[in-house]
Parts: structure tokens; sequence; C-alpha cells
């Protein structure tokens, strides 16, 4: 487990509405990517990697406000990292599941280890995705997703960090 700030910061994102300021031209074309992130930011670097945060099934009430987001469940898996490109932080992720849908080959997301999520998500087709909603926290921008693998609700939750390729 870790303690990163980055962490940390995950919570503390301000969700936009249609009225706020968009971003510029060039992090809209990253944050609106559809594809893999990890895909993306591979070809910015030689290696990705990762750091897991938090990882395992929480009660309801430990996981915070964005469970509405998703069906109702007793219990979600919640897996919190940090991507690496080349050694520098450049995204704080996590991934909420309600334990209901982890059945089938969805369990295998609960045994990533430190492979980035994208590696699993994005390994056949072009999963389906409900929606792409921006959101900033202080200056660094991030976007959260619900996809849904095998029709089952998936919710992720991106920040870009400040080394990040969306920046440059």
């Amino acid at each position: 487990m870790t303690d990163d700030p980055y962490i940390a910061c995950l919570a503390s994102i301000h969700w936009h509405n249609d009225d706020a300021p968009p971003p510029d031209a060039a992090q809209r074309d990253w944050l609106l990517e559809q594809g893999s992130m990890t895909l993306r930011f591979e070809q910015h670097c030689r290696k990705v990697t990762v750091r897991r945060g938090r990882e395992g099934y929480f009660p309801a009430s430990a996981v915070g406000p964005e469970i509405t987001l998703l069906p109702v469940c007793d219990r979600y898996w919640l897996r919190e990292v940090i991507l690496y490109g080349d050694g520098q932080p450049w995204l704080a992720g996590r991934t909420l599941i309600p334990a209901s849908a982890l059945i089938g080959a969805e369990w295998a997301l609960t045994t990533l280890g430190d492979t980035p999520l994208g590696k699993w998500l994005f390994r056949d087709d072009m999963p389906v995705r409900d929606y792409i909603q921006l959101g900033k926290m202080k200056s660094l921008w991030a976007r959260r997703s619900c996809f849904r693998p095998s029709g089952k609700s998936l919710l992720l939750t991106e920040l870009f960090l400040p080394d990040a390729p969306l920046y440059r």
C-alpha cells in the first residue's frame, strides 16, 4: 500500500458541468481519448509502470460518493494506482467495481497486480464507455468514465499529474 499524495488528490477533484471552461485543444485531445490511456502513454515513453495503492474489497460505506454512479452493491472492488512513464508519475487512477460485477472474465480485474487496467480493458475490442466527464483538481485535469465490459459497470477516475504529456 502506498500513501501517495496524488492518490489522496483523487477525492478532491471538482467535476465540471457543461458550462465549465474547456481545456485547450491539445489537452482536450488527451482528455477525450477513447482508446487506452496506457497505450497512448506508451507512445511517449520507453516504459509505463504501475505502483499500486489501496486495492481490495471495501464496504459501500467506505468507498465514497461516486458509488452513486454505479449499481447498488454491499461491497466494491477498489484499486488505486499511479502510472509512471519512464519513472515519472503521469497519472493517478482509481477503479471502482461493484463486487456483483466480478464474475466470469471480469474476475481477472482483481488479479491485475502491476498490470495497467488499460491492458485488460482494451485487450480485445473497444469496451463500451457511457461517458467521459472532465474535472480539475487545482490546475490538474481529470476525467472519469463508466465502462461496461460484458455489460457490467466499472468506474475509472484518472487525474493527470504535472509531468504527464498532456501538459506539454
